[in-house]
């Protein structure tokens, strides 16, 4: 049997639902299982010496995990981030498919980039999701994050601007990419923006998958606006994971069965 993971402070079971049900679908001896680890470098150690094959990546791992690979690909090197670990034969080359799952949200969801953007956050999936706006044509982002260091940081590498809160801050789409609204966080009831900022929002775009109705998502619902969801982004980057570790890429219609089953265990 072969066995791939996810290392994540507050696992989840929506990568765990999505691979196992492609797995029996496709008929494939393999098992996914999520963990917290508590230590990463011994963690990833686990990975090269037990032979799993597939290790995702979730908060706050994204960045500190890179010292403990082999290799980088180009997706990952471009961002300095990693969500996905390929171990072939001990040899571990880490990927980044959030960056994907983004890109495919913007386009799908034909966001405009004229709209102006505010952009909560600053780690890992921050950087994803900052290249992925600016590779759309997005120009007018900001960038929001309370350490002024990475903030600054991450608004400098992509062209945008940063401001250390949101306070009254407005914009046409809201992004949140911090743990505010994740379920067991210390900030699971708060919301990433103002109720004036999502009253005036035409998208409100929340990466946390975990619930998948968080609050910031729940607040832009009712204000109708257009909605994108953790959840979305959860399945695009987990089929791209999983087409790395297997090699396989599944029917459209696999996916969507493997995304109900996901959705279905999500609170």
């Amino acid at each position: 049997m072969t066995l791939c993971i996810s290392l994540s402070a507050r696992p989840s079971n929506n990568g765990t639902r999505f691979h196992n049900h492609l797995y029996e679908a496709l008929g494939l001896n393999w098992i996914y299982k999520a963990f917290a680890p508590t230590d990463l470098a011994q963690a990833i150690a686990g990975v090269r010496g037990l032979g799993i094959r597939g290790c995702a990546i979730s908060m706050p791992y994204k960045e500190d995990v890179i010292a403990l690979v082999d290799r980088m690909d180009p997706s990952a090197t471009a961002i300095d981030s990693v969500n996905t670990i390929v171990n072939d034969e001990g040899v571990l080359t880490a990927h980044n498919t959030d960056y994907t799952a983004i890109a495919q949200l913007i386009a799908r969801n034909e966001l405009d980039p004229a709209a102006s953007v505010l952009l909560r956050g600053s780690g890992g999936m921050a950087k994803a999701t900052a290249a992925a706006f600016r590779d759309a044509g997005f120009g007018e982002v900001t960038i929001v994050a309370r350490n002024e260091t990475n903030g600054r940081g991450l608004a400098a590498s992509y062209g945008f601007d940063w401001r250390a809160d949101v306070a009254d801050a407005t914009a046409d789409i809201l992004v949140n990419v911090t743990p505010i609204g994740m379920t067991g966080g210390p900030d699971e009831h708060a919301p990433a923006f103002s109720d004036t900022a999502v009253s005036t929002a035409s998208v409100v775009f929340d990466v946390v998958a975990l619930p998948a109705e968080t609050p910031l998502i729940r607040a832009g619902r009712a204000a109708g606006a257009t909605v994108i969801t953790g959840a979305e982004v959860a399945t695009l980057q987990a089929l791209e994971q999983f087409v790395l570790y297997t090699g396989i890429r599944p029917t459209a219609a696999q996916v969507q069965a493997a995304e109900e089953f996901m959705r279905a265990g999500t609170p």
